[in-house]
């Protein structure tokens, strides 16, 4: 049986970490037709020790992507989640992104050491780092001081004034064309500061987006955010920053839960249940692709 998002050739979804995954995964029916581009800005955990030891790209929101992707779980893709306890020097260290290290190692470029990965637990969508070029997150506070690093940008206490990039790096070719050729696009949820803005900081992604005539959906977190300075924010807030980022109003859309308040939005909102059962910061895969559906569908209505 065919489904709304069965109609569109090319879905690309633009996110970091959890939230990226999880809309990855209740999509993975479209298979090669799906696109996820990761930020690669993380600089904390397992990750920001091996940014520091080795350099190289922030590696563990692909590594979550991918995870969530298999659809065969066993005791091989369980290594790849794996997180050494105890008080030896791994302590605390994924085993996926050490995987991802060794294979940009040994690999010419970051993204053929996700292609190695994909192959081997049979992945048909595709993932995509925003850059092959190690880049931090840097921010100025209202005071005028200059914070940087992911990490310390989630501690902030205060929204920041300014939000970039350091270095100034290119998008990955293949993100560019992804969404150049994108007839669906979905931004969120995730950490809004660190996991969907630092896609839209880079100019080469939000010049493409600018031109995209994609149907684009924002998907809205459900809890509360971790940190502080962008635990306030309204919706309004987020797409007035990521469309000033961007150039022009391209959302079409927004997926929120049945709490969040939507006053003084002036574009298609569809309210629905989608929390899971456990956890109601997470969405439910399947009432996720659900909502998605009927805002495909209230969209283009009148086409």
């Amino acid at each position: 049986m065919k489904t709304k998002l069965d109609k569109f050739n090319n879905v690309v979804a633009l996110g970091g970490g959890n939230g990226l995954g999880r809309v990855m995964s209740s999509l993975s029916i479209l298979g090669s037709n799906l696109t996820g581009i990761v930020a690669t800005t993380d600089n904390g955990g397992s990750t920001g020790r091996i940014r520091r030891a080795e350099g190289g790209i922030a590696w563990g929101d692909t590594r979550n992507c991918l995870y969530q992707l298999i659809s065969k779980h066993n005791l091989i893709s369980s290594m790849f989640e794996y997180r050494f306890t105890g008080k030896s020097e791994l302590s605390g260290h994924n085993l996926g992104n050490l995987i991802l290290r060794a294979l940009e190692h040994l690999s010419i470029r970051p993204l053929e050491a996700i292609d190695i990965i994909r192959k081997a637990f049979k992945i048909k969508a595709f993932v995509i780092p925003m850059s092959e070029q190690p880049v931090d997150l840097i921010a100025t506070d209202i005071e005028g001081n200059l914070i940087y690093g992911e990490s310390a940008i989630d501690e902030m206490k205060k929204p920041p004034k300014v939000i970039a990039l350091y270095p100034d790096v290119k998008a990955t070719n293949e993100a560019l064309e992804a969404i150049s050729k994108a007839d669906l696009i979905l931004i969120g949820p995730g950490s809004f500061y660190t996991s969907l803005m630092p896609i839209l900081l880079m100019k080469d992604i939000t010049t493409v987006l600018c031109c995209s005539s994609a149907i684009t959906i924002f998907i809205n977190n459900l809890g509360k955010e971790i940190s502080p300075a962008a635990t306030n924010l309204t919706i309004a807030n987020k797409l007035e920053m990521m469309e000033n980022h961007i150039g022009k109003q391209i959302i079409d859309a927004i997926i929120v839960n049945l709490s969040t308040d939507v006053n003084n939005i002036n574009r298609l909102i569809i309210r629905k249940k989608l929390e899971t059962k456990k956890i109601k910061s997470l969405h439910n895969r399947q009432l996720l692709r659900i909502a998605l559906e009927h805002t495909i569908r209230c969209t283009t209505a009148n086409e």
